[in-house]
């Protein structure tokens, strides 16, 4: 699916977003500033997260109560390398069976499973974004 958007437009986008991908493990992939934490915000809301939401950079988690459980919240901008993502037990929280969203996937790349859903989004013009997932 591609979806053409402005800022106006993320509570619609969110809602599509949940509303199609059938995996819980939901991966975000885009060049720094085009708003993977934004739309991540979104989709929380629709989740029914109650609490502020906001980037894990240096955390490398966050976590948050939703509607149906916990949705974890994974930014590896500043991980080293794939060691540092087993150092805090990455891999029992994809076994979770909880939501979970990664920004920078690609510096864990060899520790992703298949079973997730990849969300590219590139810049259009300074207000217009395109999603695939």
């Amino acid at each position: 699916m591609t979806i053409e958007y402005t800022l106006t437009d993320l509570p619609d986008v969110a809602n599509k977003i949940i509303s199609n991908i059938k995996e819980k493990i939901v991966l975000f992939e885009a060049e720094m500033g085009v708003g993977k934490t934004t739309l991540i915000k979104e989709i929380c809301k629709h989740l029914g997260v109650q609490s502020v939401i906001s980037s894990p950079t240096y955390s490398l988690v966050n976590e948050y109560e939703c509607n149906d459980g916990l949705i974890y919240h994974f930014d590896f901008y500043r991980i080293n390398d794939e060691e540092e993502a087993y150092q805090i037990g990455f891999e029992e929280y994809l076994d979770s069976n909880e939501w979970i969203f990664i920004e920078w996937p690609e510096n864990v790349a060899g520790l992703l499973p298949e079973s997730s859903t990849r969300i590219k989004i590139k810049i259009v013009d300074g207000n217009k974004r395109i999603l695939t997932f």
